[in-house]
Formats: structure tokens, C-alpha cells, sequence
């Protein structure tokens, strides 16, 4: 069985789908990954979008969404990406950790992809200590 993830943020628009879209690419499938919001916004973060697909040839319009916690399934970890929410109470234990990380929403092109990359850093980290685990 799959380790299941959620990248959460506010308005599920922009870190936690990138985090969603880095994990479905460096984990290969090997993690269901999933994002989520506490409240939406009505697209992804156009930036995100652009940067995302320059960098990674990702296009995450094709197979992503803004999502409400409600509209994924039960995980075995949360992620809170640094937006100052509180792991949500969910019917379900999970592992959780907070990735404290700036949201680079308005901020100039050098600095949204330097939250990427710390993102692909911590994805890539993710993946390496979760699969571990889970093989042991």
C-alpha cells in the first residue's frame, strides 16, 4: 500500500500545489500525493503554474485543482506548508510536520523560484525518509 500525503496551505493555490505536483514527479507514484486548503481560491497561482512547467515540464492545470480538506481521501502525513495553519483535526491519526515556508505570491521571479527549489528540497527528502520507513 501507497504512503498518502497532503500539502496543505490556506488557499491551496500555490506551495502546496506545487509540493502536490514535485511529489506525483520525483516520488514516480511511489506516494500518493494530495493537496488541500482550509479555504480556496478559484485557480492555481498563475505563477506557480508558469514556473512550474519551465522548470519541470510539469503542467499542473492538466491534472491538479484548488481542493478543500474535505475533498481528498484519509493520509498517513500532513504537511503544512507555513501559512500559519494549524494541522487540521481530521477522523484520522496521521504523521504531520510544518515545512515553514514563505508563500512567494507577488514576490519577483528569482525569489518564487527559490521556493520552489526549497520545495524540491524537501520533497525529494520527504520521499527518501518516507520510503525508508516504509521498508523497514
Amino acid at each position: 500500500m501507497k504512503p498518502k500525503v497532503a500539502f496543505v496551505c490556506v488557499h491551496n493555490s500555490c506551495r502546496s500545489q506545487i509540493a502536490e505536483a514535485l511529489m506525483k514527479h520525483f516520488s514516480r507514484e511511489s506516494i500518493e500525493a494530495y493537496s488541500a486548503g482550509t479555504t480556496l481560491k478559484a485557480s492555481i497561482n498563475a505563477d506557480a503554474v508558469a514556473y512550474v512547467k519551465e522548470l519541470y515540464g510539469i503542467d499542473m492545470e492538466v491534472s491538479q485543482y484548488p481542493k478543500l480538506l474535505d475533498d481528498i481521501p484519509p493520509v498517513d502525513y500532513i504537511v503544512t506548508m507555513g501559512c500559519n495553519v494549524g494541522c487540521p483535526v481530521l477522523p484520522y491519526s496521521c504523521e504531520k510536520e510544518d515545512w515553514g515556508l514563505e508563500d512567494p505570491t507577488g514576490t519577483s521571479e528569482v525569489e518564487f523560484k527559490n521556493t520552489i527549489h526549497k520545495i524540491e528540497i524537501k520533497v525529494k527528502a520527504f520521499i527518501e525518509r518516507t520510503l525508508k520507513k516504509d521498508n523497514m
